[in-house]
């Protein structure tokens, strides 16, 4: 099994809506609209509410909220696929 390369966030900005611009340590700085990943129960508050959403901060190279929820940088960087997203493949495919 190949594993992703291993990135952190080093610096996040709010652009509007649920979209953020992000820079990781690899030197990439992307766009990212985090819409999709606003998944389960701990990101129900950050789709509740845009203000806390744009609370975003860099914690240890992981984007965090005050809620206590957080994102992987891997996956906001694209090297892997969330949880979620695998379940459902998993179950589309099974």
């Amino acid at each position: 099994m190949k594993y992703p390369p291993l990135v952190h966030v080093t610096s996040v900005e709010s652009l509007g809506g649920f979209v953020l611009r992000l820079t990781f340590d690899d030197g990439a700085t992307i766009e990212r609209d985090l819409t999709e990943y606003l998944r389960g129960g701990v990101f129900k508050p950050l789709r509740d509410d845009p203000e806390l959403f744009k609370q975003a901060r860099v914690e240890g190279g992981t984007l965090v909220w005050p809620n206590g929820a957080d994102m992987d940088p891997v996956v906001l960087r694209g090297f892997a696929e969330p949880a979620w997203k695998e379940d459902e493949t998993a179950t589309q495919s099974g």
